[in-house]
């Protein structure tokens, strides 16, 4: 018989030790305020984008209202945090200049049946300027464009020029007859993206969406 038969077999395993992968980056969320009179469709604007649906009767923001999409944007996904504020005068002082802290982005909407609304635009701008940490990227949005349009396109592309945004004039309801929702957020998008300086990211500033008792109904809070 030789050695090796006499040689008891050991029956022991080796256990490998599985270093467990190191956790993907987070995805980048750019914080985006919509602000604007009441009523001149910024909550059907957020809708249109994130959802892809018109709701044809919304009750008024009280505060604050969010909704998230995310984007690939070159091999890049970003998440889109859309803050639609409260346009009306009561809560203007209160509550909306908070919301302005840590944008990345602002998009100043307008009814383009509204002449009043167009007005107010300089004052949502002061608003930006005192509120925002820095120089964030702005754009015009005219909402309600398959109505009767009050507010002609080379006023708004005036005002638009005099404050280095970009215009877009568009229809929550019906945007195929105008420059697309999609659009005008992709673009917004990309250009968060490729900024040279961004701004930096406050997680802490951020909301986090936790389910509530409810599985169909979401709360909002502070991380």
């Amino acid at each position: 018989m030789s050695p090796t038969q006499n040689q008891p077999q050991d029956t022991k395993k080796v256990v490998h030790n599985r270093i467990p992968n190191p956790s993907p980056n987070p995805i980048k969320t750019f914080k985006i305020i919509v602000v604007g009179d009441s009523n001149v469709g910024k909550t059907s604007l957020t809708y249109r984008f994130c959802d892809g649906k018109f709701i044809e009767r919304t009750e008024a923001t009280i505060g604050v209202g969010i909704k998230e999409r995310t984007l690939n944007i070159d091999g890049e996904d970003l998440k889109l945090q859309l803050w639609d504020t409260a346009g009306q005068e009561r809560f203007r002082k209160s509550m909306v200049h908070q919301f302005f802290r840590n944008a990345h982005a602002v998009v100043l909407v307008y009814d383009v049946t509204n002449r009043a609304s167009f007005d107010s635009l300089v004052y949502w701008l002061d608003e930006c300027e005192r509120n925002c940490i820095t120089h964030v990227p702005r754009i015009l949005v005219g909402n309600k464009c398959d109505e009767k349009i009050e507010i002609k396109t080379n006023l708004a592309q005036k005002f638009a020029d005099q404050h280095g945004m970009l215009l877009f004039e568009t229809s929550a309801r019906l945007d195929s007859r105008c420059d697309s929702v999609e659009a005008m957020f992709l673009t917004l998008a990309q250009k968060l993206k490729n900024q040279k300086q961004p701004i930096p990211f406050d997680e802490g500033r951020l909301l986090q969406a936790r389910p509530s008792s409810n599985d169909n109904s979401w709360s909002w809070s502070c991380c």
